[in-house]
Parts: structure tokens; sequence; C-alpha cells
């Protein structure tokens, strides 16, 4: 009988681990959780994308940090997973051979479609959405973006893109220690429209269906919201409208990136992708006529998790 579950999430901007629990009736706590800023997908935009020496370095030493931490907690099973940085890489396996050679841990490297589905199983284990029915599923991370849509809380369509805030900051961001001028922001904007029409992604989900938000984005609004009223995140409203997340664009992008990292509740290392990442979630909702996303914090490492109590 498997009690504790490990799972270590290695995404494009940032390595996640997670270690949960279930009680008798199934419900998943956590009982530790912790974010490596490591940025392993640096140059993943390129035309045969690499993970650079430097990218591997950080990526393995963040592995093995966690690994270290999640090892007092002696978990029945441990999961490693990578998404769309080393999916994409052509190094990616190397990145996987030397993460099994200083650990004797090996790395699945999931599907886009894998990835969005355990998303969605994730996004299942949040008491707080459990009255939702019909609703959407964005999750942005730095080398993709993931859509869902649930009716009836069955998973109906699933799609992975490549609009990662690390992907769109190298492609159209000429100089990201500047302030992000407004021609860069518009033509991120016209490519996720352009993408989401191209992969045929329709929002025909009810007038009033929800659309929740995942990946660090989301969670570092809510930090910089936090921040500014001197509350920790969880006391603030999962709920963030549309015009909140403009706002914050449009304040952010007109910063340099040294006054950008001074920012209180944006991780200094995010700062340079945020103003893209802002932008792709705030072009999502203009072509869906969304008002808002619901954040939470249940996502692919809680998919994972469920998928290995199953």
């Amino acid at each position: 009988m498997i009690s504790a579950v490990a799972v270590i999430d290695i995404g494009s901007n940032s390595i996640k681990a997670l270690l949960a629990q279930s009680t008798s009736d199934g419900t998943l706590h956590a009982r530790y959780q912790r974010s490596i800023e490591a940025r392993i997908s640096a140059g993943i935009s390129q035309r045969e994308p690499r993970l650079t020496e430097d990218g591997l370095q950080r990526g393995l030493a963040a592995v093995q940090t966690l690994l270290t931490d999640l090892a007092p907690f002696q978990p029945d099973a441990t999961v490693l997973v990578a998404t769309s940085a080393v999916r994409d890489a052509r190094n990616g396996d190397d990145f996987c051979a030397r993460v099994h050679a200083a650990t004797g841990h090996t790395i699945r490297i999931l599907t886009g479609e894998e990835e969005a589905t355990l998303i969605g199983r994730g996004l299942t284990c949040d008491p707080a959405l459990r009255d939702l029915r019909d609703f959407y599923v964005f999750d942005l991370g730095g080398g993709s973006l993931e859509c869902l849509v649930f009716r009836h809380r069955e998973l109906q369509r699933k799609l992975s893109l490549p609009l990662g805030c690390v992907r769109l900051t190298e492609r159209f961001i000429p100089d990201p220690s500047a302030a992000v001028p407004p021609a860069a922001i518009a033509a991120i904007s016209a490519h996720v429209n352009a993408s989401l029409e191209t992969a045929s992604f329709a929002f025909q989900l009810p007038a009033d269906a929800v659309a929740v938000g995942t990946g660090g984005t989301l969670t570092t609004v809510r930090t910089i919201r936090a921040a500014r009223v001197n509350e920790d995140l969880e006391a603030t409203d999962s709920l963030i409208p549309l015009g909140e997340l403009i706002h914050l664009r449009d304040e952010l992008s007109a910063l340099p990136l040294e006054e950008r990292r001074r920012i209180g509740g944006l991780p200094p290392a995010r700062a340079d992708v945020f103003p893209a990442a802002l932008a792709t979630l705030v072009a999502v909702a203009e072509s869906g006529g969304l008002g808002a996303f619901r954040h939470s914090l249940y996502n692919l490492r809680w998919g994972l998790a469920a998928a290995a109590f199953d």
C-alpha cells in the first residue's frame, strides 16, 4: 500500500517537488513543496533547440537538491518527469542520462498530450473546484501552454501549444534587459491568437463556464498582489480578473529588467519572461471572451501523484 509519493516536475522555467500523502477517503495532502527557478530552457526557441551546458548543470543541481529534500520523508514511490524543454531539445536525452547517472532515477519525458491530461487530473484534486462542471484549463509554462476543455467534469479536449513564456520572450522581445516595447506585446498577442486559431481551439462552453489557470505566472500574479497588501498568497482571492492582468502587463512592460526585479512578490529569476507570460494569458482571455481566470495550485504534480496512488 502506497502512503506517500514524491514527484519532481522538470519544467522549462522551474523544477518543482511535491510530497503527497493520501487519506483513507482518497484525498491528497501536501507534506512538502518546493520550486527552484532553474531555467533549463534557455535557447529553446532556436531552430534546432538544445539545452545549454549551463542549463543542463542548473537542472541537474536542482533535481539533486530536491531529491535530498525529499529523502527524509521516505516516499514509497518517486516520480521524475520532464516537459516541454526536455521534450523539444535535441539533447534532452543527454539531460535524462546525466540525471540517471548522478541519482539513479529515471526521468519520464511526457508528451504534450500526457502533460495536458495529467494537469487535468491534478485539477480534479482541488477541493475549491469540486462544484465546477464545465470549465477551461490553461496551464502556462516556460516552454508550452496546455489548453483543456472539461464538460460535466470530463476531459473533452486537450492541446499543447509551443507558447511558453521563455520561448516567446526569446522570439519576440529583442532586449529583455530593457522595457518591453508595445510592438513586442502586440506581436506576442497576434502569435497566440493565430496559434489558437490554427489549432482550431474553440471556446464553445456555455457563457458562464469558468477559465481555470495554473502555472507559475498566475501564482506570481497572486504573490505580487499579496505583497502589495502585506498578506500571504493563500489569503488573496483566487479569482484574477482580466483587467488586473492587463494593468500588470502594462505596468511591468514599461520597466527595464532591473526595476522589474525589485517588484515585491516577483521572483527576480522570472522577471525577464514575466511580461511575455502576462501578454500570453491576456491574449488567451481576449481570444475566448474570458473575463477572469480562477487560479489553482493543483496542477501537473498533483495529477502525477494521483496517478501514482492509483
